[in-house]
């Protein structure tokens, strides 16, 4: 009897087995080493070799393992997109861990795999695939969310993220479910031609599917009404955490949005435009209404980051190849922004005497003034205000609206834009137009935190300064 042994590309893994690999490493460095600055050595490490393998691959075309993972152009740079705002924040990690004695090095570990399945499901070219990645992410960030053990905000955080993933997760399996009863494939060609053969187009069925797997990736992304659990999770989570958490789950849930709506839907794309729309206009004035009144300095990043999410909805629901080039411009700028923002947070985050509230921010700029000129910057750039990455970010995404005859979505989100001026400009004139209500001498200089911000300050700049730089990659990842 003769065994036949499938193929196997194994190049369609190669960034993620390294970024699996760097997580069991790490986990058994735990066991023996014992210590928090050679985890921290290798998860970087293990980063930058899944980085420089992915921009290797460059140009490549590879279906593997029966057309369940695909590598091109537009994976491979939602790859560097969450490697990228995965490296800034273990560079706050580090740091932050010195701090808090209960973390070990097992933080490192949940970290890498948590990449690993972002990374799988930008690459995802099957829902079984999609689903693995949505899970390994999401048990790895329940659990970092409540690393902090002796925390009782950690530990709700843990919680509360904990019972709407599972929800969430109820009603992804539910549109795979019902995609695959209408097509009899979960793979993303197979569908696709399924629809494109039959007669009658899409079936009810496969609409109802593609809602779950909206409503599903909703919760996954902080979309109105899927976003209740953000404030919570964001306050009570460890922030150089909150900062990947932030940036990576709407990176990798794009990505799969991308797949899923343009890839399966093909032509019918547009028969969903109408509930995009209304998505869109919710997430960014409900997250921009409600930060306006917060004055946790978390929670209100946390609103914004869902009025952030309704702004990259917009490009999306253009549907064009320029609205998916501007909403991946948009992730890419924002995962910097962000990260820089609460990078600040967690440079001032301890125990005993973390900034909480805006207030506490008062009077930054006298004993810390590069700090609060960091800390400006990075508000002005997530308010959309030139000559930095932000301006640019919302300006393409508008552009790709009015493009595709959405003049009233991009009108709308272009009043939200000058709305969330108010509370980014608010913590500006408390640093700046208020005295002091703390010693900030007694936080001491953190280098790894230090070279954090200037990497994303320098990035925002350049992006603002070059923006048809990264969007020109962009562009050729999707055309």
């Amino acid at each position: 009897m003769f065994i036949t042994v499938p193929s196997i590309d194994w190049s369609a893994i190669g960034a993620l087995l390294i970024m699996a690999g760097t997580g069991l490493v790490v986990l058994g460095e735990g066991m023996f080493v014992r210590s928090i600055r050679v985890s921290m050595v290798t998860a970087i490490a293990g980063l930058g070799a899944a980085a420089v393998y992915s921009i290797a691959q460059r140009g490549a075309q590879i279906s593997g393992f029966g057309g369940m993972i695909l590598i091109d152009n537009l994976s491979l740079l939602f790859y560097l997109i969450i490697l990228a705002g995965a490296f800034l924040s273990v560079l706050l990690l580090n740091e932050f861990v010195e701090s808090h004695p209960e973390i070990h090095g097992e933080v490192l570990a949940l970290f890498c795999f948590s990449v690993f399945g972002m990374m799988l499901m930008a690459s995802a070219g099957d829902l079984v695939i999609v689903f693995l990645g949505i899970e390994i992410v999401s048990i790895s960030l329940y659990i970092l969310a409540g690393i902090r053990r002796s925390n009782p905000y950690s530990l709700e955080a843990a919680f509360k993220y904990f019972l709407i993933g599972a929800f969430a997760s109820g009603f992804l399996l539910f549109g795979i479910a019902y995609i695959f009863g209408a097509t009899g494939s979960t793979n993303f060609e197979r569908i696709l031609s399924f629809i494109t053969n039959s007669p009658d187009g899409p079936s009810t069925f496969l609409y109802i599917g593609v809602f779950f797997l909206l409503v599903g990736f909703g919760f996954k992304i902080a979309v109105v009404p899927f976003h209740m659990w953000v404030p919570d999770v964001y306050e009570g989570s460890p922030t150089p955490i909150v900062a990947f958490m932030s940036t990576g789950v709407k990176a990798a849930g794009f990505a799969v949005l991308i797949r899923v709506f343009l890839h399966i839907l093909g032509g019918y794309f547009i028969e969903w435009r109408n509930i995009l729309w209304v998505l869109a206009v919710l997430t960014m004035t409900t997250g921009n209404l409600i930060a306006l009144v917060q004055d946790n300095i978390k929670r209100m990043l946390a609103y914004s980051s869902i009025a952030h999410a309704g702004y990259m909805l917009v490009g999306f629901t253009a549907g064009s190849p320029v609205g998916i080039s501007s909403v991946i411009y948009y992730v890419a700028a924002y995962t910097v922004m962000n990260i820089g923002a609460f990078g600040i947070i967690s440079y001032f985050e301890s125990e005993e005497k973390g900034l909480y509230t805006i207030s506490e921010y008062s009077g930054l700029r006298y004993s810390r003034p590069w700090l609060a000129a960091g800390m400006a910057l990075f508000l002005f750039a997530l308010a959309g205000i030139p000559p930095t990455a932000g301006f640019f970010a919302k300006f393409y995404v508008f552009r790709a609206a009015v493009n595709s005859n959405l003049t009233g979505l991009a009108v709308i989100g272009a009043l939200n834009a000058v709305l969330s001026v108010y509370y980014y400009l608010r913590v500006i004139i408390y640093m700046y137009m208020r005295t002091a209500e703390k010693d900030f001498s007694d936080y001491t200089f953190r280098m790894s935190d230090s070279i954090t911000l200037v990497i994303c300050a320098v990035i925002v700049l350049i992006f603002g300064l070059f923006p048809s730089l990264f969007l020109g990659i962009a562009e050729i990842s999707v055309f």
